[in-house]
């Protein structure tokens, strides 16, 4: 890679503050509301009964709209021609059941929801667990204090001769193993995005068929519109509508299995199923990609767990969700075994006539919340790979003050329903679309079931007969769907692989430019000898003011430092290199946030401040953010004061300083520089007798005062460009695609 770097200076008079801080006091102070905060925040959550089901009433509107406006359209799909024998529908319900207990139930509630990373859940969440038990992140930025946090829990006691520790090694082994799973993330990622574009399209076009509207798009925008209230009031709005709702077609589906043939129970006997391929052979075979919509909406349970408590999650699927949907779709069942010609709209049709406008008000209403279980989950899964550096800077803004995980993206949310418009247009069929959003489902499945595989062997060190007969029976199950849908691909199938491939392009490139960047600009550090042999002064003006250079960094003197020292007049008196670090983790306590260090001795006034953050926390450059930035940095002063003072000084030497000047140019480097700098060194240390309490006092009247005259942000934009000998796929990603999305985004 060929790279030049372009450094912005954007200076802010307000940030002349005449105000001074009691550290000792406001600062523990702060940490102390903050930590107590965060702590009854997830106390109240994990115990509270109304605040359980609180949430639980929430999810209903958020999570489970997709998976309960099914009945609009499985039958359909199911048998899109007409019923010959009356027994296939009670085969046919037999796959309904036995499907929505084996991967709803059994696989999601009560298996892969407690994978979830502290509440966190999809794709990303499953790739950052595994990212914290074994070394497969790409971007080198990882260091060990970071798996000191909290809220890293990473258990690292493993045996070496398990299979735990050989499939660590495996992975950890090879660059495109690593590769091959974050491209496996990242498709997963994408197909949940599909979901987001293809489940308002269909959930539109089934309510349609009830009510014959002329315009169905309208409500996708209105749907849209609705977005940047954020899921809290969103959920408000759609919960009492979609509980509504699931009482009703459960009252219904008791009604028809009353009224027309409650001998269709017997499908709880996986008997039939056998019974119906014995007789349907391929019809019946192809027919399993109808069955699959009845479990639509399953992936996006997971997904959304960012916004809701697992408790809640699973308390509102086997209360209200899983016996209402088993109800409704046995209802349909005992209705089509007496009236077969029915099956182009059975859920219309089943409807008692005195209640028949009511419900198709709530259904109409249901069909249209339904799209927010896919739409919640694409922002969610979108904001935990921008933490990973896969997905362009977009806009995240967070909707509710009491749960953090509740966010909203503007420019995805215009994505969607733009594509979505195109979708609804395009087909204007609703067995295209059903073919297209099957398909989405099952990959995103597919991905689901690899990764929980690499959780139970890694994170979770399950018996390895339990491995198997977890990923043995959903690959059996997701299999025997996805070879169904492949008879359909030419049927609108192919329609989720095109937008996955394009988002995977646009995210994989992201990532790929970025990990490019990130080389370029640790083989550019600038040696601390260099730094060193310059001087107090760095060979400038030092000027009053601090000085935030901010770097992607984590060690070592970025290369902005000597691009800034040869390009202008002065330098400020205090330089900070500030690094803000995401981690694969949900969040970072607002205590450990910072990691303050010093660059280089004392007189240099040089220091490294670390902020890291989880995929779910928000970071702002604020002033509230330079406020604790400066808080941590006088801290820092002090407890460096305080660990001197209580050392011998007969036996301290100057290496064991907590700073970075003994560490030369390249990363991880314990060489020491010089012998010219290290003389220098020496003298700086022998400059001056005062006390070690009198000296803190005046670093930190010093640091006050250059604090007081200005803070200033310098920002370095690192121009990225392919070699000339390169191929031509890594010359068009990154000189037209990559540089185009950062032109946007940055």
């Amino acid at each position: 890679m060929e790279m030049g770097s372009r450094t912005e200076v954007d200076e802010d008079g307000d940030n002349n503050k005449g105000r001074m801080w009691d550290l000792d006091q406001q600062f523990d102070r702060s940490i102390e509301e903050e930590a107590g905060r965060l702590k009854n925040m997830y106390t109240e959550k994990q115990t509270s009964p109304l605040l359980l089901l609180r949430l639980a009433f929430h999810s209903l509107g958020v999570v489970y709209g997709d998976l309960g406006t099914a009945p609009l359209y499985v039958f359909y799909n199911t048998f899109p021609e007409e019923i010959v024998d009356p027994e296939d529908v009670v085969g046919a319900l037999s796959l309904i059941i036995y499907s929505l207990t084996l991967m709803p139930l059994l696989k999601y509630v009560f298996v892969v929801c407690k994978a979830n990373d502290n509440g966190q859940g999809g794709t990303f969440a499953l790739y950052s667990l595994l990212c914290r038990h074994a070394n497969v992140k790409i971007i080198p930025n990882q260091h060990r204090t970071d798996e000191e946090l909290t809220t890293y829990s990473c258990s690292t006691l493993i045996h070496e001769k398990s299979f735990a520790a050989k499939t660590k090694r495996w992975l950890e082994k090879d660059t495109y193993r690593k590769n091959a799973l974050l491209i496996l993330v990242l498709f997963g990622t994408c197909n949940v995005i599909g979901d987001g574009i293809l489940t308002p399209a269909i959930s539109v076009l089934s309510a349609s068929g009830g009510l014959k509207v002329a315009h169905p798009r309208m409500s996708n925008v209105g749907l849209f519109s609705m977005q940047h209230y954020g899921t809290d009031k969103v959920s408000w709005l759609f919960a009492p509508i979609v509980l509504l709702w699931f009482i009703t077609t459960g009252g219904i589906g008791a009604y028809n299995i009353w009224k027309y043939r409650s001998s269709v129970l017997k499908a709880f006997s996986p008997v039939y199923i056998f019974r119906y391929f014995k007789r349907r052979r391929k019809d019946g075979w192809t027919s399993l990609g109808g069955i699959m919509l009845s479990i639509t909406g399953t992936e996006a349970l997971f997904a959304d767990l960012a916004h809701f408590s697992v408790s809640a999650v699973q308390l509102a699927f086997t209360v209200v969700v899983f016996p209402c949907l088993l109800l409704a779709y046995s209802g349909q069942a005992a209705y089509l075994f007496n009236k077969g010609d029915h099956v182009i709209d059975p859920f219309y049709r089943s409807i008692p006539g005195c209640i028949y406008w009511p419900v198709f008000v709530i259904a109409t209403l249901a069909a249209i919340v339904a799209s927010q279980a896919a739409i919640s989950a694409t922002y969610s899964i979108v904001k935990q790979a921008l933490a990973h550096g896969c997905f362009p800077r977009v806009k995240v803004v967070h909707t509710s003050k009491n749960f953090l995980g509740q966010i909203y993206v503007p420019d995805i949310n215009w994505i969607l329903m733009v594509l979505c418009i195109f979708v609804t247009a395009g087909f204007k069929n609703q067995s295209q679309i059903a073919n297209a959003y099957g398909t989405a489902v099952v990959l995103v499945m597919l991905v689901t079931t690899v990764l929980m595989t690499l959780i139970m062997i890694l994170v979770w060190r399950s018996h390895w007969i339990i491995v198997i007969l977890f990923t043995g029976l959903s690959l059996v199950v997701e299999c025997t769907y996805f070879s169904a849908v492949l008879f359909k691909m030419d049927q609108g199938g192919w329609v989720p692989l095109v937008i996955a491939a394009a988002f995977l392009l646009i995210m994989y490139v992201w990532h790929y430019g970025t990990v490019k960047r990130y080389e370029f600009e640790m083989h550019g550090k600038v040696s601390m000898a260099w730094i060193l042999g310059l001087g107090l002064s760095l060979g400038l003006l030092r000027v009053p003011g601090t000085g935030l250079v901010y770097t992607e960094l984590a060690s070592g003197v970025p290369h902005i430092v000597s691009h800034f020292i040869t390009n202008l007049p002065a330098i400020h008196s205090v330089l900070v290199f500030v690094c803000v670090k995401y981690l694969p983790v949900y969040t970072v306590p607002e205590e450990e946030r910072f990691v303050v260090k010093r660059v280089g001795p004392k007189n240099f006034h040089m220091f490294r401040c670390i902020a890291r953050y989880g995929y779910k926390d928000l970071h702002k450059k604020d002033d509230d953010f330079e406020k604790k930035l400066s808080d941590n940095l006088f801290l820092f002063v002090r407890l460096e004061s305080m660990m001197e003072r209580c050392s011998d000084s007969e036996e301290y030497s100057w290496s064991e300083l907590p700073s970075e000047h003994s560490r030369d140019g390249n990363e991880g480097g314990n060489t020491m520089v010089s012998s010219s700098v290290n003389s220098t060194v020496v003298s700086y240390m022998n400059m001056g007798q005062k006390s070690r309490s009198q000296t803190e006092m005046d670093e930190l009247e010093f640091l006050n005062r250059c604090r007081d005259a200005g803070v200033v942000d310098i920002l370095g934009n690192t121009m990225v460009r392919a070699r000339k000998d390169a191929r031509f796929y890594k010359r068009i990603a990154i000189d037209y695609i990559y540089a185009f999305l950062r032109k946007i985004y940055m």
